[in-house]
């Protein structure tokens, strides 16, 4: 008897063995991944077929944004797909485009505790306000100084009416997007901003804009690969997917998505090359961990200070109201400048604004002006 009961023990203690040793290895997957959050962005409702393709990716991503306002402005959807999200292990961000319930931000606060990341509000109004979208934040100016006052004035604004439920108990992180102005989105109050990794932009001049403004105002940031087309199939090839992440990656993004929907918010527009590409990233970022590397091994170009310039070419204007040549810090060689130290120092290169400039952050700064300093 007493052998059986041993043998039971044993068996007890091996199958609990195993329960535990997946249990680390599901958490490790899901949750202990404190410098990378990589997932998908999904701004259609269908909340059937995104829970396939949730279950599709759960084993090689921890990150889901629920994008579709079908679905984040109505209470009995979004708890279920929340709590669907929960359950399988992700953490979650919430679109939204007006104030969140306080009610509602206690509850989830208690359901789902730090699983809820925060809150992605708006996006491209940085894009907006470079390519004079109507809903621009800046309409008109009297000078660049005027125009940067306004901007971070009206996203502020904006951000404050999404905000207006948030308590010190259940307050929570603001997320946006953006492919320009990284710098000003933050002034105007977001806590992330993703770098959108798309078209024929190049990437690596949007992350170090993007980091070099977190870094500098000591905010977070990542990448979201978006649209290359704007017709199917829309996003780039799974290989060049997979380049993206490993670039963002090898930066330094804490976090990294992929937009899935097409133009008419209907269906998504994931492949299963794309979905290889993912999987395949995840276990190079799983095998290749990052090493913790000290802003001061890296560089800084310095913009003027109010110069919010899109750099995709000379067709682009400051703050998308004024030609470029008409602001007197501008010149053909400044850009020519920062192209060359981009190719350079490729990944070691943050660019930032002299807006309040402190001198002991890089190991290096490159100045508009051509002045070099090595604090």
């Amino acid at each position: 008897m007493k052998k059986k009961v041993v043998v039971g023990a044993l068996a007890f203690l091996m199958v609990t063995s195993l329960i535990l040793s997946y249990s680390v290895i599901y958490s490790f997957q899901k949750v202990e991944q404190p410098d990378l959050f990589f997932g998908l962005d999904v701004a259609y409702e269908n909340i059937e077929e995104i829970k396939v393709l949730v279950d599709k990716v759960s084993s090689y991503t921890n990150l889901f944004v629920i994008g579709c306002t079908g679905i984040t402005h109505d209470t009995v959807k979004l708890d279920e797909m929340c709590q669907y999200l929960y359950d399988r292990g992700f953490s979650f961000i919430v679109y939204v485009e007006w104030s969140i319930r306080a009610q509602w931000l206690v509850d989830a606060k208690e359901r789902w505790g730090n699983r809820l990341l925060g809150f992605y509000a708006f996006d491209e109004a940085g894009g907006y306000q470079l390519d004079l979208n109507q809903y621009r934040p800046v309409h008109e100016a009297d000078n660049i100084t005027d125009a940067t006052n306004q901007f971070i004035g009206t996203v502020n604004r904006s951000l404050n009416r999404v905000n207006i439920g948030f308590t010190e108990s259940t307050n929570f992180p603001l997320f946006t997007s953006d492919y320009a102005f990284y710098w000003f989105d933050y002034k105007g109050g977001y806590d992330v901003v993703l770098a959108q990794l798309g078209w024929n932009y190049s990437r690596q001049l949007n992350v170090g804009m993007v980091r070099g403004a977190a870094t500098v105002q000591g905010k977070e940031w990542g990448a979201i690969v978006t649209w290359t087309y704007n017709n199917p199939p829309y996003i780039e090839s799974g290989p060049e997917l997979y380049e993206d992440l490993v670039l963002a990656y090898e930066n330094g993004a804490k976090y990294i998505v992929i937009f899935d929907s097409d133009k008419n918010y209907m269906r998504g527009i994931l492949e299963n090359e794309h979905l290889e590409a993912m999987k395949t990233f995840w276990e190079y970022a799983s095998e290749n961990p990052r090493e913790s590397h000290p802003v001061k091994d890296r560089l800084a170009f310095v913009l003027p200070e109010n110069f919010a310039y899109g750099f995709r070419g000379p067709l682009d204007k400051i703050w998308g109201l004024w030609e470029a040549e008409s602001i007197p810090e501008f010149s053909e060689e400044l850009c020519t400048e920062l192209n060359r130290l981009m190719v350079e120092y490729d990944k070691n290169l943050d660019i930032i604004y002299n807006d309040h400039l402190e001198l002991d952050v890089y190991g290096k700064y490159f100045f508009w002006n051509e002045t070099i300093l090595e604090p």
